[in-house]
């Protein structure tokens, strides 16, 4: 019965807890969904407030942008006039500028044409005025020779005289005041001047030619130039006068003969009938007169352009084929047209240091040897016989005298022919010039030093400036300073007595001790 009751107790209690429990859950749920509610009107009212605030914010900065947009325009727009009106006054100075520059055009245009119209009238008084003045020309000259009782002619050879009396005079003055200048400083300044002009001018080497080579395309071209019986190299040789050698040369004829001009008539003869093809007497005649034509105007065009190059002028012209001849003579091997070139630039150079006339200088450096352009032809000393010629053609006393004292064939009497007595023996003398061939000369060298190598205590010996010195090494230990300057003196004497050779020879003994150690 107990049990049942607490049962019943217990049903009794749960069910009010029950209905407590759903009251409880009810107000709780009703209190919540209230809360909720207030939380979302809040929610709502803050994002309202917030796009509120976005959308005017949003509208300030269209607004801005708006302005902006408005202000750049107009400051584009701005500028953009302001360039257009800053080319348009550009536009308006030019054509200003253009308007004066036409005004100004047509106003010289007036005034040259008024200036034209001036100048021919001048131009016409001129003439006026020069035919009135050899009308009062004519008549002073007939009264002046009426009044002195000389002619024009006369006159004129009276002032000239008279001019070149005083220009002698002045020379004379002048080579007197040179001399005693020299004479002060005479050795000083001779090597100072010589050295000069051995530095300012450099010649080529030249190479000795005694005969002339022509080459043949073939030997069977030796028959055709032979001729049927000799003919046509008897004809050759009767057109030219040189001696043609053909021998077992294979492809080449040799001509031999003394005078260069002929021979190089003969040479270009030949090589233009080997390259025609047509040999037989008639053409070799024909031939040989037109390559002689050429040949001279060769020697002539040679003779000018020298004179051209050393800008002498007024040479007479037969001269001048004499100057282009020397291009085909030598001497010692050494090409005298070149060497008379050589001689006048020389002359030229060390004039210029002395202060006399450097042209003179030049015109007697190139004509003092112009007595070899014929020297085979005539007899006598090529100096007397190119003073001569000198004289015969119209060139002046001191030119002639330079000529001819050149060689010592009349004692030296002014500094024009001293001049070129110097400068012919530097172009004669530098190395390589002339007297010996290229094997010579390397055979006098090898030679040189072999005698040097001869004495004792002598390590190496070497020749030098072509030749000019000898550079001899010795030992220390063998050879003293006292035994240095013996040997040298030894050397030089032995050169003396066994060797040929131009000019001096220095020998310079060189003995030097060397000290060696090593810092490790």
């Amino acid at each position: 019965m107990k049990i049942e009751l607490a049962i019943l107790l217990i049903l009794v209690a749960a069910g009010i807890g029950f209905v407590v429990g759903n009251l409880l859950r009810k107000k709780l749920s009703q209190a919540l969904v209230a809360k909720a509610e207030d939380s979302a009107a809040k929610i709502l009212e803050d994002a309202r407030r917030e796009a509120d605030t976005i959308t005017k914010e949003a509208s300030l900065q269209a607004k801005d942008a708006v302005f902006q947009a408005k202000a750049e325009f107009e400051r584009e727009s701005k500028d953009k006039r302001r360039d257009l009106q800053a080319f348009e006054r550009r536009i308006q100075q030019k054509e200003e500028n253009l308007d004066k520059k036409v005004m100004l055009f047509d106003q010289r245009d007036a005034e040259f044409f008024k200036k034209e119209q001036a100048l021919t009238a001048k131009e016409q008084a001129l003439a006026q005025k020069d035919e009135k003045l050899a009308q009062l020309i004519d008549e002073q000259r007939m009264n002046l020779e009426r009044i002195s009782g000389l002619t024009s002619e006369e006159a004129k050879r009276v002032l000239m005289e008279n001019l070149e009396n005083e220009a002698k005079l002045d020379a004379a003055k002048r080579i007197k005041v040179i001399e005693e200048e020299a004479r002060e400083t005479a050795d000083k300044k001779a090597k100072e001047i010589l050295s000069l002009a051995i530095q300012r001018y450099a010649g080529e080497y030249v190479a000795e030619k005694t005969v002339s080579v022509v080459a043949l395309p073939s030997d069977e071209m030796k028959g055709r130039i032979i001729g049927r019986e000799g003919r046509n190299i008897r004809a050759l040789e009767a057109a030219t006068g040189i001696d043609l050698i053909i021998d077992d040369t294979p492809e080449a004829v040799i001509l031999s003969g003394f005078n260069p001009v002929r021979r190089e008539v003969a040479k270009l003869s030949l090589e233009k009938l080997i390259a025609d093809g047509r040999i037989h007497p008639g053409r070799i005649e024909e031939v040989v007169a037109k390559s002689t034509e050429e040949v001279e105007q060769a020697i002539k065009e040679a003779g000018e352009q020298a004179a051209f190059d050393l800008g002498v002028y007024g040479i007479h012209p037969e001269i001048l084929k004499l100057i282009g001849r020397l291009r085909y003579r030598t001497s010692y091997s050494q090409n005298v047209y070149q060497h008379s070139l050589e001689v006048a630039f020389l002359c030229g150079i060390m004039a210029e240091e002395l202060g006399i006339n450097v042209k003179q200088a030049k015109r007697a450096g190139l004509l003092h040897d112009l007595g070899k352009a014929v020297d085979h032809e005539v007899e006598g000393s090529h100096a007397v016989i190119g003073a001569e010629l000198a004289r015969k053609y119209g060139e002046s006393p001191k030119i002639v005298h330079a000529i001819m004292a050149h060689h010592e064939d009349e004692k030296p009497a002014t500094v024009l022919a001293v001049l070129v007595q110097a400068a012919d023996a530097l172009s004669g003398a530098r190395p390589g010039a002339r007297r010996e061939m290229m094997e010579t000369y390397v055979k006098r060298l090898e030679d040189l030093e072999k005698i040097a190598t001869s004495f004792g205590g002598v390590t190496n010996s070497f020749a030098i400036q072509a030749g000019r010195e000898i550079r001899v090494m010795v030992s220390s230990e063998e050879v003293n300073d006292e035994r240095a300057l013996v040997l040298a003196k030894d050397i030089a004497k032995k050169i003396e007595t066994e060797m040929t050779y131009p000019g001096q020879i220095k020998v310079n003994v060189i003995r030097e001790t060397r000290a060696i150690e090593y810092a490790r």
